[in-house]
């Protein structure tokens, strides 16, 4: 039986919210427990569908996983299994992460093609080119990613484009490798400098985390740890569009407002008075309309992709006109056609959509394309007039824990609903 959600229109949300651990973390940190024998453990690990998953995933290969709460303990044994092509693999993205990590203990890997959200094309060449480069074949078969090295070797690493994964997959087979590796052009975003930190903790020697160079020096061993996730920035910055969309004033703890430094500073030239709190949380209060701004995805520490979908639906209830420009996944458009559904008013051309803030959208029903999506469409919905239906809510789910009673306990009226839909 399919969910969806009713959103009742005419919320204000105010009060505080507590984000928790990151996802785009956490199943990397996750993965990241392959690379040593023994229980390690994983705190603050946010209540969403997707960590389950990956600890299906983590089974599959011989691994004892318990997920209690918001911790996972993960005991890896000294004989794993090097295929990792469970039916799991086949829904998140994320669980081709434990490529490198399986390939750097084992020296080889047949890892199932991974699924997760429709946002357009993310090929694995860069992770089997820093593979290659390591010393090991890569190739694609059957469905899987199959990888082998009589031995890996410290190597000179450029990345084409700052890829997140494939920064992960080579950082995570370097650790093991024999000698020296830089790879340079890398991702910067605060989950690598996470994952860089939990390596380090397990006994890594990795410099430049956080930087576009990260230099590993290779080490024979690493030995389970236990570390806390991060806070989810996207996660932080939902609750900061959310603000801004109904003129409410959220307070949101639990996340670095430094890592969101570029989505507050737009915030603030859209009207809203933001407030930081060290490296512990926010406040945004909208005292008014939001003022239309630009919006330019880039890798980080520009502003996320992830973030897009906000920016649209920030922008179609602002005064004025803003043009966002998508430059890392192509398919992220595809969420303006469901505003177009609550009466937006925007219009796509290439890499480029401009939307005409309106002082209130109409209600509809709507369907989430991604995680990100399903969340955007939501606030939208809050400002909207009557009720709106966002289906494929299970998208949703995967990123926000307890999305629907935090939404709830701030002002807002909605309600999970079971049945099926009747689409056009």
């Amino acid at each position: 039986m399919s969910e969806h959600f009713d959103v009742r229109g005419g919320a204000r949300l105010v009060g505080e919210v507590d984000v928790v651990g990151a996802k785009n973390s956490v199943l990397k940190l996750m993965a990241a427990a392959l690379l040593a024998e023994g229980t390690t453990t994983i705190t603050n690990c946010p209540q969403i569908l997707d960590v389950p998953l990956m600890g299906d995933v983590l089974r599959s290969v011989g691994c004892e996983v318990v997920i209690d709460g918001d911790t996972a303990k993960i005991t890896t044994p000294a004989e794993l299994s090097h295929r990792a092509d469970s039916a799991a693999m086949g829904k998140l993205r994320a669980s081709v992460c434990v490529l490198g990590p399986l390939v750097g203990r084992l020296k080889q890997a047949v890892v199932a093609l991974p699924g997760g959200d429709a946002i357009g094309s993310r090929p694995l060449d860069m992770h089997q080119s820093g593979l290659r480069k390591l010393g090991a074949t890569s190739t694609i078969e059957h469905g899987c990613v199959v990888a082998k090295a009589d031995g890996l070797y410290g190597a000179q690493i450029w990345l084409d484009f700052p890829s997140v994964g494939a920064t992960e997959n080579i950082l995570m087979a370097a650790v093991l490798a024999e000698g020296t590796t830089i790879i340079d052009n890398a991702a910067r975003e605060p989950e690598i400098a996470d994952i860089c930190t939990m390596l380090t903790e397990m006994g890594a020697k990795i410099e430049g985390a956080g930087t576009s160079t990260l230099t590993v020096h290779g080490v024979e061993k690493l030995h389970p740890t236990e570390h806390r996730v991060i806070g989810d920035r996207i996660v932080g910055a939902t609750w900061a569009f959310a603000a801004s969309m109904t003129r409410g004033d959220l307070t949101v703890r639990g996340v670095n407002p430094h890592h969101l430094d570029l989505v507050l500073d737009k915030l603030r030239l859209a009207g809203a008075e933001v407030t930081t709190f060290d490296d512990k949380g926010f406040r945004v209060v909208q005292p008014e309309r939001p003022k239309a701004v630009d919006w330019v995805t880039l890798p980080y520490p520009g502003f996320a992709t992830d973030l897009q979908p906000f920016a649209v639906a920030l922008s179609a209830v602002s005064e004025g006109t803003s043009m966002i420009t998508e430059n890392v996944y192509e398919a992220r458009f595809r969420f303006i056609e469901e505003m177009i559904r609550l009466s937006g008013d925007a219009r796509t051309d290439g890499h480029h959509a401009v939307v005409r803030g309106v002082d209130r959208l109409s209600s509809a029903p709507v369907w989430a394309s991604d995680i990100r999506a399903g969340a955007g469409l939501v606030l939208a919905g809050l400002c909207a007039d009557g009720v709106t239906e966002v289906w494929d809510v299970f998208h949703i789910d995967r990123g926000y824990p307890h999305f629907v009673e935090n939404l709830n306990r701030l002002g807002a009226r909605i309600d999970r609903v079971s049945g099926e839909p009747e689409r056009s």
